[in-house]
């Protein structure tokens, strides 16, 4: 078990040598109001606050022209739904690219990569990203080619819009800054970290209603509470997703 121990403390070494600057997030939308919630409470709130990582928002209306400030039109060659245009999502990506060199250019789009564990180690890796958010039918495949760099979803199912999956990717990332959650290793052994969910966890009363905890979490004996989580780990995995194991 002592491996574990090692590699937990090693890829903790390896996202506080990271974080020397702290995280930004621009986040372009067209209903920012929709998205301030999820970052005014709770962890990410306490991040913000403690300046682990700065986001901002930007509504698309602000970078449109005309009096209705629109931000979609028709889709060329016919067909139901209204396209996001090039023109505002340019204007907003290209004056933050004037302020500061970005590492990531996401898009929150139900055609992306899944969102998984892995995916959210790596963004948390990165100093400035932006994240668009998807609306209508979707954006100008022009957008796509010219300042995408990765095109994330967060499961297999429509939404009305990018901004619920952008907080959840958001929350994903933002917590495994280290200070964060106070201790970085809660972050590293959560579910799916290495392709496991997590073990069964306890707190008090040690017994309710004829309920007990598994003796050997008093045991005080770590190498074997350890080992128990380990187990009890890939027996849960095994049951509820054994796909991860085939990875």
């Amino acid at each position: 078990m002592r491996g574990t121990f090692l590699r937990i403390a090693s890829i903790n070494l390896i996202f506080t040598a990271y974080f020397e600057n702290t995280m930004r997030i621009d986040i372009i939308t067209v209903l920012p109001e929709l998205l301030k919630s999820p970052f005014e409470a709770s962890i990410l709130k306490r991040a913000i606050e403690a300046n682990l990582v700065e986001v901002h928002f930007h509504n698309l209306r602000d970078f449109a022209t005309g009096g209705y400030k629109a931000v979609d039109d028709t889709q060329f060659g016919g067909g139901a739904g209204m396209v996001m245009t090039i023109e505002p999502i340019d204007k907003c990506i290209s004056k933050l690219q004037k302020e500061r060199n970005y590492d990531e250019i996401i898009y929150m789009t139900p055609d992306g990569e899944q969102l998984n564990q892995s995916i959210a180690n790596q963004t948390s890796l990165k100093e400035n990203i932006i994240i668009l958010c998807g609306h209508y039918k979707g954006v100008d495949q022009r957008v796509r080619d010219r300042f995408i760099t990765r095109e994330i979803s967060i499961g297999d199912y429509v939404l009305s819009g990018g901004e619920l999956g952008a907080a959840v990717l958001c929350d994903a990332v933002i917590r495994l800054i280290p200070g964060v959650l106070g201790n970085e290793t809660s972050a590293l052994t959560d579910s799916f970290q290495d392709n496991l969910l997590a073990p069964p966890i306890y707190t008090k009363p040690r017994e309710y209603d004829g309920m007990k905890v598994p003796e050997v979490l008093f045991s005080g004996n770590f190498p074997k509470i350890e080992k128990w989580r380990e187990e009890q780990a890939y027996k849960r995995t095994k049951e509820r997703r054994p796909d991860l194991l085939e990875d």
